[in-house]
């Protein structure tokens, strides 16, 4: 029996902090030998931190990571242990993304990764090259002054594997997990029996159950054991890296590391039966053919031993079961832990948010509070990491210690409830309720003073004074109105976020949080310039529906009671008066639902439909419930309130990245944002379409189109994608 001891890590690392980097692959490596594991893979660029961005143009960057590298070899962190660590390499002045292994204050291989990831948040081709060349291992000359510290002048570079006296070894990174014709295929049938892959993935709603599928389907097809590492935490953008390292063996996981966390560093070790691998390949036939007519990779040839003999005592790890949360937990866990990164990295002294009552601040809020939960909890487990950040951030006095999370939310979290004529009692009292559940510092704040003295002002300039819609004023005026009480808030906020720890004597400045939708900034359904604008915004990317299910999961998980009547009252943004005849309602405002808007976001962006393809797609979607003609009107609609609003995404607040289907003009969805919002082309086509529908008489009866509606559109792959939409005429 073979025995090998592997481990694998979660670094939470800061891009171009060498320092922390450093630090924390030094003690991921220092835990895995105290665990006597064998071999210990880091997560993908682990060095230099993976959102460096253009700073990977720069040159500083390699050689930064080179001498900290340097810093490994000289010291005994490779002694007897096979190391596998991220960084970028330049050769033949070309940069590539590669895993270098080291072993014993050596390097023996340096793997350039193939598959470059090019889509949704990644853009690696802008910095790296992947390597084509899968016929031979070249030899890579090293850097002079680790050639010198090392005394090893060169290294074999290339795509192939590692053979030992007693194990064959091989590198995939990140995204190859995922490609079609994966390398492990071939690697698998010349021998090679351990996987590692070193990635950068990060958080996205409902995602980690396909990344773990494909890590126990690469050892269900081929055998073998697979050693998955990743970054974990914000590593200082808009992404938020959620760990999850863990170790395959034959299609079964038998260790998983925590997806969400608060710490520098975690390691996960387990003892792996090679023999097992080779009983399993043998005993599948189509293996064994395929095999025996492989195509031959190259391999580098390390004299060195990394199993051990089978002891008294010593039992390979057994399966475990697969740990996922629920969406709620997500939206809870993964923004907090990224806004606690950010709030301990940028030096800030807390976080300032405008809290109005409503869904949506109130979210913000409860996440907040979240956070202030699980440093409390890592503080009582004995992190000395968060402990320490705690008291700093909080201005603890010497011997204090944070006990309490409603006592560390006053000390860092200030909520401010910014109240016109046109506010309510009821989400007045709202908002004072959950910030005493919390324990933020709240204030009651009215602005009406100051909206008065704006359009005083204005009217003294022009002679006019704008009066409400509902008052007899145009929609011109109704507009203006509202935008001066949205910006006023901003503007306030900011003010307020500068000056109170001023007020309290305290060091520093908060960060106002931003508390915006993705539905409303696909929409566009937001002031340019209000509250939605922040410093960051941890629900950017979650939609308004996600956003309940976690208000109810909040007000019994968190025990913040008050968030079950938010979630129940009914949107509305409170900028008009409120009559006895009339209340502003946010859906009414936009035309639409906010189920539809998520389903038209889904379809724009995950299934890439224009216009035209659109509304063909919710036709059949929607058969039954509405006319072609209405369909149309419900496309045209929201996309002349898209195109009229793209320009506002280009000022979005950096947000917390969650959802597939987000409209952030940053990265992920880059799109012009001036438009020709009368569509006349696409328009023209789906009027088309309506008057063909209506002409043939082929619209189905509402039973046919109930019956349609249950089992999806027929050939169209929409059919999930209007699976919540029970009543999509809501809110009209």
């Amino acid at each position: 029996m073979r025995l090998l001891r592997v481990a694998t890590c979660n670094l939470n690392q800061w891009a171009m902090d060498f320092d922390t980097n450093l630090r924390n692959v030094k003690e991921s490596i220092a835990r895995a030998k105290a665990a006597g594991a064998a071999i210990r893979v880091g997560p993908e660029l682990e060095l230099t931190g993976y959102g460096c961005e253009d700073h990977f143009l720069e040159q500083d960057t390699t050689a930064h990571a080179w001498e900290c590298l340097k810093d490994i070899l000289t010291g005994n962190y490779t002694d007897n242990i096979l190391c596998s660590i991220g960084m970028p390499v330049i050769f033949n002045s070309v940069r590539y993304n590669c895993q270098v292994f080291c072993l014993n204050r050596k390097i023996i291989m340096i793997r350039p990764k193939m598959s470059l990831a090019n889509d949704g948040n990644y853009r690696e081709f802008r910095w790296f090259s992947a390597w084509t060349f899968k016929d031979e291992i070249v030899d890579f000359q090293l850097p002079i002054e680790v050639s010198e510290a090392i005394s090893q002048d060169t290294v074999p570079f290339g795509y192939g594997y590692m053979r030992f006296l007693d194990v064959s070894l091989a590198a995939e990174t990140c995204e190859e997990l995922f490609t079609a014709n994966a390398p492990r295929i071939d690697l698998a049938l010349n021998g090679v029996e351990v996987f590692m892959n070193a990635s950068g993935s990060h958080h996205q709603l409902r995602k980690l159950n396909l990344r773990i599928d494909c890590i126990r389907n690469a050892t269900q097809t081929c055998g073998g054991v697979y050693m998955y590492a990743n970054h974990q935490g914000c590593d200082g953008g808009r992404l938020y890296y959620d760990g999850c390292c863990c170790i395959a063996v034959n299609g079964d996981l038998i260790a998983q590391g925590s997806q969400f966390s608060l710490k520098d560093v975690e390691v996960l070790d387990a003892l792996v039966d090679l023999d097992a691998v080779s009983s399993y390949r043998a005993s599948v036939s189509s293996f064994r053919e395929q095999a025996s007519h492989r195509k031959n990779v190259p391999f580098v040839k390390v004299p060195y031993k990394l199993c051990q003999s089978f002891q008294s005592g010593m039992i390979p790890t057994s399966p475990v079961e697969i740990v996922y949360h629920c969406p709620e937990e997500e939206i809870a866990f993964g923004p907090s832990c990224w806004l606690w990164d950010y709030l301990r990295r940028s030096q800030a002294s807390g976080f300032l948010l405008p809290l109005s009552g409503g869904a949506d601040s109130s979210s913000v809020a409860a996440i907040v509070g979240c956070m202030c939960q699980l440093v409390i909890k890592d503080i009582e487990k004995g992190d000395e990491q968060v402990k320490a950040d705690a008291l700093r951030i909080g201005h603890y006095k010497d011997g204090e210690i944070p006990t309490d999370s409603r006592e560390l939310a006053k000390r860092l979290f200030y909520t401010v409830y910014m109240g016109t004529e046109n506010s309510s009692e009821d989400t007045r009292s709202r908002a004072k309720r959950l910030a005493e559940e919390i324990g933020s510092f709240h204030l009651n704040v009215p602005i009406d003073s100051i909206v008065s003295a704006f359009l005083s002002l204005f009217e003294t300039l022009t002679g006019k004074r704008p009066r409400y819609k509902i008052d007899g004023g145009s929609n011109t005026e109704n507009l203006g109105l509202q935008n001066i009480q949205a910006r006023i808030r901003m503007v306030l906020a900011f003010m307020m976020a500068s000056l109170m720890p001023w007020v309290h004597n305290k060091s520093g400045f908060y960060l106002v949080l931003g508390s915006s939708n993705v539905d409303e900034g696909l929409r566009g359904y937001l002031t340019k310039y209000d509250c939605s604008s922040a410093d960051i915004n941890p629900i950017g990317s979650v939609s308004k529906q996600d956003l309940r299910a976690f208000l109810r999961w909040a007000a019994i998980h968190l025990k913040y009671s008050s968030l079950a009547e938010v979630e129940a009252a009914p949107p509305t943004a409170e900028l008009e008066p409120i009559r006895a005849n009339y209340n502003q309602l946010d859906e009414v405002d936009m035309g639409m639902t906010y189920e539809e808007l998520s389903i038209y976001g889904r379809l724009r962006k995950i299934f890439r439909c224009g216009p035209v393809s659109m509304f063909q797609n919710l036709c059949h979607s929607w058969c039954g419930r509405l006319s072609p003609s209405e369909v149309a009107d419900k496309v045209k609609h929201f996309f002349k309130y898209y195109a009229i609003n793209r320009h506002k995404m280009t000022v979005l607040t950096p947000s917390y990245h969650a959802e597939s289907y987000s409209p952030e003009d940053n990265r992920f969805d880059l799109r012009q944002f001036l438009y020709n919002s009368r569509w006349p082309y696409q328009f023209r086509k789906i009027n088309e379409l309506v008057q063909e529908m209506d002409k043939d008489g082929k619209w189905e009866t509402s039973a046919e189109g109930k019956l349609r509606g249950q089992t999806g559109a027929q050939g169209s792959g929409m059919g999930v994608v209007a699976a919540g939409s029970a009543n999509p005429s809501a809110g009209f």
